[in-house]
This record gives C-alpha cells, sequence and structure tokens, in this order.
C-alpha cells in the first residue's frame, strides 16, 4: 500500500546547508513581533545550543528539516488508515471485493502523493515509516502484511534491509526516536515553526496536501 511506496523515494540523501554554528557564548537576540491585535515575544538565535561535536550537530539540524518534510504526510497517512478500516469494517466485505477495495486506494494513494514521495530523500523515507508507525501504532512491515499480505510484506522487508531500513523496527518515544518525539511534542504545541526558524533563520514550508480523505469507496460486485 502507501508505506511500500515511501522505501526508496528517488532524491539524494544531502543534508541541508548551514553555516557553521556560532559560539556558545553568542549572545541571543529578542525582538517582539506585532501581529494584528496581538504581539508575541520571539527569541531569535539561527541556532540552538551547540550540541558536543560538529556530527552531532548535524543530525541535529537535518532531522529538524526533514520532520518538517514528512511529518503532515503521517498525520493524513493516519487519517486515510483509519477511514479505509471504518470502510472496511462497516461494509462488511467479502475478501475479494476488500482486496478490489484495497486496489483502488492504493491506485488514488499514489495519483496523490506519488511526486512528492519520490522527490524525498531516503533519510525522510525512512524517516516517515517510523512517523507513520507512530501515529497509525503498526510498524510499516505490519501495514504492508495487513493490506497486501504477508508475502509482500516480507518482499519490502528484504529490500528495505538492503538499504539499512528494517520495517518491522517499531517507534521507540523513549530511546532511539526520542528526539524525533520531542519535535512531534513542538508540533502539537504550536512551537516547531520557532525550533524551525531558530536553526535555518526562516519559516519551514510545510507540505501542500491537498486532501486528508479519500474518494474509493467499495464496488459493489
Amino acid at each position: 500500500m502507501f508505506t511500500a511506496g515511501i522505501l526508496f523515494p528517488g532524491g539524494t540523501d544531502i543534508a541541508p546547508d548551514a553555516e557553521t554554528p556560532p559560539r556558545d557564548d553568542e549572545p541571543c537576540i529578542f525582538f517582539e513581533e506585532l501581529e494584528p491585535s496581538v504581539v508575541t515575544a520571539r527569541r531569535i538565535r539561527k541556532y540552538p545550543p551547540r550540541p558536543k561535536g560538529n556530527t552531532e550537530w548535524r543530525k541535529h539540524y537535518k532531522l529538524v528539516y526533514n520532520f518538517n518534510a514528512v511529518y503532515a504526510y503521517a498525520l493524513v497517512g493516519s487519517d486515510m488508515m483509519a477511514q479505509v478500516d471504518s470502510t472496511i469494517a462497516a461494509g462488511g466485505l467479502k475478501k475479494s471485493l476488500r482486496n478490489k477495495y484495497i486496489k483502488d486506494v492504493e491506485r488514488e494513494l499514489f495519483r496523490i502523493f506519488e511526486k512528492d514521495i519520490w522527490n524525498m530523500t531516503i533519510s525522510q523515507g525512512f524517516l516517515l515509516t517510523r512517523l507513520v508507525d507512530r501515529e497509525c501504532g503498526m510498524s510499516a512491515y505490519d501495514i504492508i502484511a495487513t493490506y497486501e499480505g504477508a508475502f509482500a510484506a516480507g518482499f519490502w522487508s528484504a529490500v528495505g534491509k538492503m538499504f539499512s531500513q528494517d520495517l518491522k523496527s517499531r517507534y521507540d518515544p523513549k530511546e532511539k526516536d526520542r528526539i524525533t518525539e520531542k519535535l512531534v511534542h513542538a508540533w502539537n504545541n504550536g512551537t516547531f515553526d520557532d525550533i524551525y526558524y531558530e536553526i535555518f533563520w526562516e519559516d519551514p514550508v510545510h507540505p501542500y496536501i491537498p486532501t486528508r480523505r479519500l474518494s474509493s469507496s467499495p464496488r459493489q460486485k
């Protein structure tokens, strides 16, 4: 289904450019930004406190950049999966009609998202699989197995390992994905854009997603 298509996007896996971070003792500047009927204070520093080692710093700003590029797709993917599950449950579909419906959904998903997916880098595609797991409560492997069958899941899992992507790996908010989890909370409480601005000194451009609902419906026979 949709997850299978994000395994091997066509872009290159290059981190966004960034200048050399300032010294840790560089002062932060505050200014007030006026909006209609609203006054907000915004803390301006092009870079957050510099982590130890340049490698860690690059991982940090690359994660923020990639998160902005893919998280919206994980959210809409979760909504669409819930819609598909609800439709299947409500319709009491026989296996043949269920399979036809799943194929129609798959074609619609690729029509909506194929261009965006293939423009993602490998690391963005991998991050998206983990965020889909967070939002849907299923690993990429389990999603493929549920909607496409065990053979398809096994095939994509084997291919994924060739590119160091374990599709059975689960989202881990306390350890492996703890920084990503912090970005999720920042997104939800409205502070993610400020985090992005502090690193790149420009507001993030969020992906444009034309719809959050599928138009596909089960065939009558």
